[in-house]
């Protein structure tokens, strides 16, 4: 899926180079119909996600790429790799803003469980591997430091 999305980028002036990417693509895809997503009914179906970003990783914009994913038990149930929409100053921002992404879509998949009636008493585990962000999401304190950071980030 990343790669395609990384291939999207190109599609206004595609360079031969892309299309024998596409093509490498579209060969493993071929190769691998048989594979498949099964549910197994020893485990327990608990909503858990993984975020993570880059910092910068577009050398053209300087844009960092958030990315998550949320497991419904051992299977992958709903995730995203992104161009984020403005320059993090810092990993600890690119980060931040990946966690706010992910925390908006557990809270979005929640209700949609929910409405399947499974209703998850617990709350959702989400997992960063960035010590600075978790310190902002356990003490959301404006300070100096995290004054740039947009406000719609800060409902951690």
């Amino acid at each position: 899926m990343y790669a395609a999305s990384l291939l999207s980028r190109f599609m206004q002036s595609p360079s031969h180079f892309h299309l024998g990417t596409a093509k490498r693509v579209l060969r493993y895809v071929q190769g691998t119909t048989d594979l498949g997503l099964s549910f197994q009914k020893n485990h327990a179906l608990n909503l858990v996600g993984y975020c993570d970003s880059d910092l910068g990783g577009s050398l053209d914009d300087m844009k960092s790429t958030s990315g998550y994913c949320f497991f419904f038990g051992s299977v992958i149930f709903s995730w995203l790799s992104k161009k984020q929409q403005s320059v993090a100053q810092s990993s600890a921002e690119a980060e931040y803003i990946s966690a706010s992404v992910a925390t908006s879509q557990a809270i979005w998949l929640r209700r949609i469980l929910a409405d399947l009636s499974h209703h998850q008493i617990e709350g959702t585990v989400l997992y960063c591997d960035n010590k600075s962000v978790i310190a902002m999401a356990k003490n959301p304190v404006h300070h100096s430091r995290t004054r740039h950071i947009a406000l719609k980030h800060h409902f951690i």
